[in-house]
This record gives C-alpha cells, structure tokens and sequence, in this order.
C-alpha cells in the first residue's frame, strides 16, 4: 500500500497530458487531465522506492530498458510533458539529487569519449546520415533531407568565422572529419583536427588518404589540453564544451584562447541550458559518461573571464529538436538491424536517448547554442553586417 501511494505522489502532477499508467498488480489509474489517454504506460513490475527517489531517471530509465516498463505511444510526448510539468519528478526538488563529483583528468576523458564513440562505425552508419554528422543540423529549408541540413551546419560554421584561403583551422573534437574536410576542400584552409575516439581517427585518416588531402589536412589522436603552443587562424569546435565537465570549462575556454592567433576566431557550438547548468545520472551513466550541459552564462562567463570576446550568439534549439527526431526515425527503421547487432536491452537505451533528447529540446529543458568569439576586440576581421554567414564563400581548394 505504501509503495502504491508513492507511485500516486510520484505521477500525479508529473504529465500535462492525459497519462494510463497500469500497475503491476492488475489496478489502473489516469494521470494528467481528462480525455482520451494518449500514452499508456505500464510496470510489470514495482521499481523499489529507493531507487526512484535515489535517482528517479537512472532507476526509470533502467526499468524501461530492461522491460520492468513498458510505453504504448510516443516516449518523446511522455517525457516532454514531464519536462513541462512544473511538479513533475524532473523538476520537483523532492526527487532531484545532486551527482557525485566527476573526473575529467585526460585518461578518464579518453575512456569516456570511446565509450560513446567506439561502439563502432559501422552502428552509426547505420542510423546518422551519409556525412556521419553526429550534431545538431541547420534547416534551411523545411522539405531538407538530414543529409542536406548537416551539410548546411557544416558552411554555416564556417562561413560565420569569415575564412580566407591559405589560412589555418583547428578542429576541436573533429568527430568524423566533414567540417575539417570540408573547410580544406572548399575554403582552402589547412586545417588540424583531434580526437579522443580510435575509431574516427582511423575513419578520418582514411578519408584524407582516400581525397588526396594529405598536404591540406591532418587528424590526430590528441587531447585537446595537449597541443603545446601551436596556434591557428581560426577554431571550431562542435558538441564538446558539453563533454569536458563543470571543472573544466574554464580551461576549454582558456585552451580555446591560447591556441588561437591575435585576431583570430572561434565557433563554438554545443549543447546548452538557458536555465543554467544541470546533469543527468541516466545519461551519465549509460550515454555520456561526464556529460555536464552547462548554462548559456555560464558559458558566456567563461569567455569573457578568459578574455576572448563574444561577436555572436545563435540559438538553434528546434533545429537540434528536428535533427533529434530524424535520428530516432532512421534507427527505428533499422531498428531490427540494429538489435541483432547490439542486443535488445542497448536498442531500447538508445531509442529511449534519442526520444529523451528530442523532448528535452522540444520543453525547453536544453538548447543548444554557437558562440562565435574573438582574440582581440570583438569583430574585428568580421563584417560589419551578419549578412556574409549567409553568403557562399566556397572557394576550390
């Protein structure tokens, strides 16, 4: 009985829309409203107490993956109710703990990168457009393809950093090489990228081989904290402020800072919360080991305590929302695939990852934002007008 009035307590302000939960022991009940319910979820069996009000999305999250619960419906309309619901177990202090300290040292940082980037390359081929762009996509468009939205991110980086031919880029965090390649191939830079993943390394070397760019490009196997006193025209770095943990963003601004030229700049693009920083156990502990999403301030902090100086910021919150969406679409369509390969249990993680992620951005709850910042006074080498980020400065390599 007490454990059925916890449950009570627990879902009955959690949903703005109308919720069917059905117990393990045979009742039902409807949450959030009245009318037709349009998710039915159900526990096969009691998620102990503790482990809820431990950590509610670590001990739910679990529970999906392994079949103690199971969702009819959209899990991204369930878990984006719950972000919008003000008393929900997300937002309720009664149910949020805080986590505990992370390490970020250069070893832990590799090993939790190649937990999440080692799976293989052939799992993310399998469900990520042909570019193997694993970050948000710009549309431009509303009929564009995945595909075309992620090449459309990558001339939208940039071209925000005004690039002349000839000159240098370092790619933070390189992920699979298009925007490195792309940069050498149709700006004419030569261009630097690291990363922490063994798998795109190998696959990015390759590419360079393969595209007779060996004089042009360069990719490295390297922590960004270890590059020494090199420095660059200009710098990008996509979806990694969010991977280098609360204690060290300061120094990721720092390192941003020294590797680049007097005058030179930087586009910074990564997931982020208006509302301030925050973590969560479930994804830390099964998705990104060490993630920390830090707040739009905080950030912004950052740069100005470093002493770089901020010539524009960029919302692209519904762009990561539709990005998020066409992930989960393409790995339910190779959904069958994808669980003779990886095993039901990490197939029904990641689709519960990517649902989570779209709802997140959908409520509000995370955004994701590019900071183009400068070394020396703001805009310098820049335009007087934003109206050059949308003008195409391709060049043959």
């Amino acid at each position: 009985m007490l454990e059925k009035t916890f449950y009570r307590t627990l879902l009955s302000h959690s949903f703005n829309i109308p919720v069917h939960v059905n117990y393990w022991d045979g009742s039902s009940e409807n949450y959030g409203g009245d009318g037709t319910p349009e998710v039915t979820v159900t526990f096969k069996e009691a998620i102990p107490m503790r482990d809820i009000t431990k950590n509610a999305s670590i001990a739910l999250g679990e529970a999906y993956m392994d079949g103690k619960i199971e969702i009819e419906g959209s899990i991204q309309q369930l878990i984006e109710s719950a972000y919008e619901s003000a008393d929900s177990f997300f937002n309720n202090s009664k149910f949020k703990k805080f986590m505990p300290k992370q390490s970020h040292s250069e070893k832990k940082s590799q090993q939790d990168i190649q937990s999440h980037y080692d799976v293989g390359n052939d799992f993310y081929e399998m469900w990520l457009d042909p570019t193997l762009t694993y970050s948000c996509a710009y549309f431009r468009n509303e009929d564009d393809t995945l595909e075309q939205a992620q090449i459309n991110k990558v001339h939208h980086i940039i071209q925000k950093l005004n690039p002349q031919p000839g000159k240098t880029l370092l790619d933070i965090g390189c992920g699979w090489g298009t925007l490195m390649l792309t940069a050498a191939k149709e700006y004419g830079l030569k261009v630097v990228g690291i990363t922490l993943s063994q798998e795109q390394y190998n696959l990015v070397n390759q590419r360079i081989k393969d595209e007779g760019l060996s004089d042009v490009a360069e990719v490295r196997l390297e922590d960004y904290r270890e590059l020494g006193d090199e420095t660059y025209d200009y710098i990008t770095s996509v979806g990694m402020f969010e991977h280098v943990g609360k204690d060290n963003l300061a120094m990721y601004f720092e390192r941003v800072k020294h590797y680049l030229k007097d005058d030179g700049v930087a586009l910074l693009h990564g997931i982020t919360r208006q509302q301030g920083g925050a973590t969560n156990g479930w994804l830390d502990k099964y998705i990104f080991p060490g993630g920390y999403v830090p707040g739009m301030t905080e950030n912004l902090q950052h740069i100005v305590d470093c002493g770089l100086q901020v010539d524009d910021v960029e919302t692209l919150r519904r762009h990561y929302q539709r990005t998020t969406e066409m992930w989960d679409e393409n790995f339910n369509a190779k959904r069958e695939a994808i669980e003779d390969k990886m095993g039901t249990r990490f197939t029904r993680m990641w689709d519960l990852y990517l649902q989570a992620c779209a709802a997140s951005f959908q409520s509000g709850n995370i955004d994701v934002m590019q900071y183009l910042v400068s070394k020396g006074p703001s805009s310098l080498n820049l335009p007087m007008t934003r109206e050059y980020m949308y003008e195409d400065n391709t060049v043959k390599a």
